[in-house]
């Protein structure tokens, strides 16, 4: 692997670190947590919830990013893919953000 790029499923493309981000809302209002490969689906299902605008923002800002997380996630276990130094930093911004949105909203 050269210096540059980082392989797909490692890291930031860590799906389970939004939806650990992104599930405790689901639970935290009674909720039964759904079985998805979604964050999208989860997401919508918290501004569902919560009513919160900064999630609704966030399905509109990072669509492109949040597709892109969930093609990640579920690739990586059967596909090798190789993503740029690039493309995982702004993944990671995304994961950040959408862990810090959703804990305001819970918090």
């Amino acid at each position: 692997m050269r210096d540059r790029e980082h392989a797909g499923g490692e890291g930031v493309l860590r799906f389970s670190g939004v939806q650990l981000g992104a599930g405790p809302p689901a639970l935290f209002k009674g909720m039964h947590y759904p079985r998805t490969h979604s964050v999208r689906r989860l997401l919508e299902l918290i501004y569902k919830v919560s009513g919160g605008e900064a999630v609704k923002d966030l399905l509109y800002k990072f669509s492109v990013e949040l597709g892109a997380l969930e093609d990640a996630y579920v690739a990586s276990r059967y596909v090798p893919r190789y993503y740029s130094l690039e493309e995982v930093e702004r993944l990671r911004m995304v994961v950040e953000e959408v862990v810090r949105v959703v804990g305001g909203v819970i918090g």
